[in-house]
């Protein structure tokens, strides 16, 4: 199957649905998530921490992942691996948005979290829009900024993280998901879950 750009966005906006919504069959959505990490000890930045950690050494999708029952919604362009991938992730970012107060329904926080998937490659997604800014300044950048700019940085979103996997969407999940025996941390195509969750501990909360 050959992966195109307008896939990958549809994925996002599949998986972001998904992960804010829910509707994955044995799967916490982001307010349950957000809502179990927030009761745990410490401050926010430190139970943000934990949620971090939680996504990089658990075993929180092997569920899912064995009973892609919510997958036959996607449309058939896109590959239920990409999905799952990109759902996993942007649950992780929704809920850090939503312990950070963020009402995650918004426009504007969705292409925060999409940003986020970028890692470190925010501020050239940015520019490509004609938007540059420092890491902090990101969300300041996006606030007031009109749908159809939103669109077009999403767009571009969906067009970095294509250039990353290649047109084939070959992806590897036992690579990049912990699974039952202790695999490492969760990858996505060399953007660690502790960069993106970092990353949007750094948009959300600071």
């Amino acid at each position: 199957m050959r992966i195109t750009q307008q896939a990958v966005n549809q994925a996002l906006d599949w998986a972001y649905e998904k992960a804010v919504m829910g509707g994955i069959p044995g799967t916490s959505d982001a307010y349950e998530l957000a809502e179990e990490f927030l009761q745990k000890k410490g401050e926010l930045n430190d139970q943000i921490s934990s949620l971090i950690r939680w996504q990089n050494t658990k075993s929180a999708t092997s569920g899912f992942l064995t009973g892609l029952g919510g997958l036959v919604t996607l449309p058939a362009a896109i590959p239920a691996n990409l999905a799952s991938v990109i759902y996993i992730q942007l649950r992780m970012i929704a809920a850090i948005a939503i312990m950070s107060g963020r009402d995650v329904k918004e426009d504007q926080v969705r292409t925060m979290a999409y940003l986020c998937l970028c890692g470190n490659g925010i501020k050239d997604v940015l520019k490509d829009v004609g938007i540059v800014v420092g890491k902090k300044a990101a969300e300041s950048a996006l606030r007031g900024l009109s749908g159809k700019v939103l669109i077009n940085i999403n767009k571009k979103v969906g067009f970095r993280l294509l250039t990353k996997f290649g047109t084939k969407g070959v992806i590897n999940l036992s690579k990049m998901i912990p699974l039952v025996g202790g695999v490492t941390g969760a990858v996505f195509d060399g953007v660690s879950t502790n960069v993106v969750g970092n990353t949007a501990r750094r948009l959300f909360n600071e």
